[in-house]
């Protein structure tokens, strides 16, 4: 199993913005710097192993930061995960972005990923936990 920590706010994956005036497309700077953070941070811990093959299981674990506005007890019961956080970024665009910048990374092409769980929870210590393994491939396709 391979785990990557990315301290800091989770961020979604920008969508790709188009210049009428020059006919060009572009990704967001700030999608752009994030991926590459979260790609050094995968080399990090690959530290040289080789990519993962096969079928391929992902655990995705986004920690946002708990509103100051919000009251103390609040935000208490917050951390103990009674409140759940339905603000952006949403969890979809937040797994998109961790795979698409561990393509040729930790994997050859997110296109391995054939189950994934995707949770968010409040924290005051903000980061995204990203958990990877190779499925068995006897137990990979359970429900034939």
């Amino acid at each position: 199993m391979i785990e990557i920590v990315l301290d800091g706010k989770p961020l979604g994956k920008e969508r790709v913005r188009f210049v009428k005036a020059t006919g060009r497309t572009f990704t967001p700077e700030r999608t752009v710097n994030y991926e590459s953070r979260l790609a050094l941070a995968g080399q990090t811990v690959m530290n040289g192993r080789p990519l993962l093959v096969g079928p391929l299981a992902l655990e995705v674990t986004s920690f946002v930061p708990i509103p100051a506005s919000k009251p103390k007890k609040w935000q208490a019961a917050a951390l103990a995960g009674e409140h759940r956080p339905t603000t952006k970024p949403d969890i979809d665009n937040v797994c998109k972005a961790a795979c698409d910048a561990l393509n040729l990374v930790v994997w050859t092409d997110d296109a391995q990923i054939v189950e994934a769980t995707l949770k968010k929870f409040y924290s005051d210590r903000p980061r995204l936990v990203l958990r990877a393994w190779e499925l068995n491939p006897t137990t990979a396709g359970a429900f034939e």
